[in-house]
């Protein structure tokens, strides 16, 4: 069993001492630092080769401090000590400006990196000889070698079928670059240019970070801006604390959701929680436990959470975007010990697979919703997992020769409804995007014949989940091997106070037609050809709240829109419309036997997910 600890309120806490930092001058530091972020990004966007950097938007930057401890993130929920792996091989004293570290070895960082295509660059940041902070650019490379096209595939039993795995590596030396351990990299590449273009981009991100970085140092001194990230720290370690002491009474509290399959025939795999909050030599202690989670599967839908991973996807929640506030170490900070069982789906022994830990990774945060929620917090109820279509195949191009291509979709879902407001329609993960249509018309041998959202496919409530996307493809390429990555459909996302589950995913070839085929949710080596037709509908979020306590205005706005038939608005809501207007007579009888709810929904009305 791995347990994880921090000292917790006894721990030495900055803000009991006089602060170098003065209260104004903090908010611009973390101001400067945003702004540096920002240009990182920005920089890495524009300058990346390939689609998932640069249109999907799959990377992220991140400030340490001295000592390597996440001060300013990213709104990502499942960063966890991304400076250790680097540490225990390379001491900080020895590192020197100039210096660059890279790694992608999921199991040698204990999961701060959780599939291999993410490629983590840091580098260490130094003011008068003296090292002050680190910076870091990580994202999605489209390829790194592996059993398929895209390195991460339902089919793989090993991680050694993900592609290639760089251990903490110095990449730069004093300024002096590694070539020969880049060129091993890309050799493994079935598209080195990009490889080759991506690696720049994340390189130049990072030294635009160090070069910020200083300027900061410059300008306000190495001690205002230690004793700045210092505050932050231990400002969103004492919000996330406090939340927590508001929203876990005493004792033990437990929620345990499921995912549907690893795509080798085995499942469902539970994923169980229990949070407890005692009292211990007179302070609270907070601990987060998922020992009782099933065992590891088979297939790559294992996922190697960190242990800093709950304590920031609940900060995270309890920051609630607030922009004043900044999501850092200190979320993981609030939890005083994280306790997971080796060999389990979320703590898996080397070498199972990883590749589709996303899949879980989302259940995993649906998951900590309903941890809150059954202590009587207001988290949102369940959300889908984004899902992944890989296209990979040969067309014939404008010269007339045939060509490889690689299309990684990753394609948006409902998320769960809100005591207060409906769950968000169509989204990815955070800020990353769906492909626009004139990208993937332009860029890959396809033809959207439809994009919209999946009628009826958000949770009904009071407050609706979101609604999930379909998107319909016209094939043009000459053939097509094709990956998919679907989960909820067995076990939907759940609703709650009322609210239903949502609408699941589907994935159907030639829809309509005398070849028409369902496309099992997860799998791999599905080939469609060209003038086939794919079409693939996400699933939604759940509902939160009565459905009858739902305004028949906001119903009616719902069907004109697109987001909720005739038939659903009567028999979910209870509200009758004739003709694009609501009959409030008839919609009066039939929300009059107002029909029995208990806490949970998923497909029927329990007291807990079990």
């Amino acid at each position: 069993m791995l347990r994880s600890t921090d000292p917790g309120p006894s721990q030495f806490d900055p803000s009991e001492s006089a602060n170098v930092c003065d209260p104004v001058t903090l908010e611009i530091v973390r101001g400067a630092i945003g702004a540096a972020q920002a240009e990182m990004e920005a920089l890495l966007e524009r300058t990346a080769i390939s689609a998932f950097i640069r249109e999907k938007k799959d990377f992220y930057t991140a400030l340490f401090d001295r000592d390597g401890v996440m001060a300013v993130g990213s709104m990502v929920p499942i960063f966890g000590d991304i400076t250790g792996p680097v540490f225990a091989e390379f001491s900080p004293d020895s590192m020197r400006p100039g210096d660059l570290y890279w790694y992608n070895d999921c199991y040698g960082s204990r999961g701060a990196v959780s599939h291999s295509n993410d490629q983590v660059l840091l580098a260490p940041v130094f003011k008068d000889g003296k090292r002050q902070a680190f910076v870091m650019s990580w994202a999605h490379f489209a390829d790194i070698g592996g059993i398929r096209p895209g390195s991460i595939s339902p089919d793989a039993t090993e991680i050694f079928q993900e592609g290639i795995i760089v251990p903490p590596t110095k990449l730069i030396d004093a300024g002096q670059t590694n070539e020969a351990a880049l060129a091993i990299f890309h050799r493994n590449s079935r598209f080195p240019e990009q490889s080759l273009g991506d690696m720049r981009a994340l390189m130049a991100s990072v030294e635009l970070g160090v070069k910020r970085v200083t300027e900061i140092l410059d300008r306000f001194g190495a001690d205002v801006v230690a004793d700045a990230l210092a505050q932050l720290l231990s400002r969103t370690r004492r919000l996330v604390r406090s939340r927590l002491a508001e929203t876990f009474p005493y004792g033990t509290h437990c929620f345990t959701d499921a995912i549907d399959s690893d795509g080798h025939g085995n499942g469902p795999f539970k994923i169980r929680f229990a949070l407890t909050r005692e009292k211990a030599n007179g302070h609270d202690r907070f601990i987060f436990d998922a020992t009782e989670t099933d065992d590891q599967a088979p297939g790559p839908v294992n996922f190697l959470m960190n242990p800093g991973v709950p304590g920031m996807a609940l900060g995270l929640y309890y920051l609630g975007g607030d922009t004043s506030q900044v999501c850092n170490a200190g979320g993981p900070q609030a939890l005083d010990e994280v306790r997971l069982r080796e060999g389990s789906l979320l703590w898996p022994r080397f070498p199972a697979p990883l590749g589709m830990r996303g899949l879980t990774m989302m259940r995993t945060l649906a998951a900590l919703n309903g941890l809150v929620n059954v202590a009587g917090g207001g988290a949102p109820a369940a959300h889908s997992a984004y899902v992944i279509a890989i296209m990979r195949g040969t067309f014939i191009n404008d010269s007339g020769v045939r060509e490889r291509f690689l299309l990684a979709d990753g394609i948006g879902v409902g998320y769960g409804a809100r005591p207060f407001a409906d769950g968000i329609d169509a989204v990815y993960f955070v800020a990353q995007e769906n492909y626009p249509v004139e990208f993937l018309e332009v860029g890959y041998p396809v033809r959207l014949r439809e994009y919209g959202v999946v009628r009826d496919s958000g949770g009904p409530g009071r407050f609706r989940g979101g609604c999930g996307i379909v998107r319909e493809y016209e094939i043009l390429a000459e053939e097509l091997v094709l990956a998919i990555r679907i989960d909820s459909v067995q076990n939907p996302p759940w609703g709650i106070a009322g609210g239903m589950s949502g609408g699941v995913g589907r994935v159907t070839v030639n829809p309509g037609a005398a070849d028409e085929r369902v496309l099992a949710p997860l799998s791999d080596g599905n080939r469609l050809q060209r003038g086939d037709v794919l079409r693939i509908e996400t699933g939604g979020g759940g509902g939160h709240g009565h459905p009858f306590d739902r305004p028949d205005a906001a119903v009616l706005e719902d069907v004109l829109g697109g987001f909720v038939s005739y038939e659903a608005a009567e028999r979910h809501y209870g509200v009758v419309i004739l003709n694009g207007v609501v009959d409030h007579a008839a919609t009066r009888d039939r929300r009059a036997p107002r029909f029995p709810v208990l806490a949970f929904h998923r497909r029927e009305y329990v007291d807990a997910i079990t």
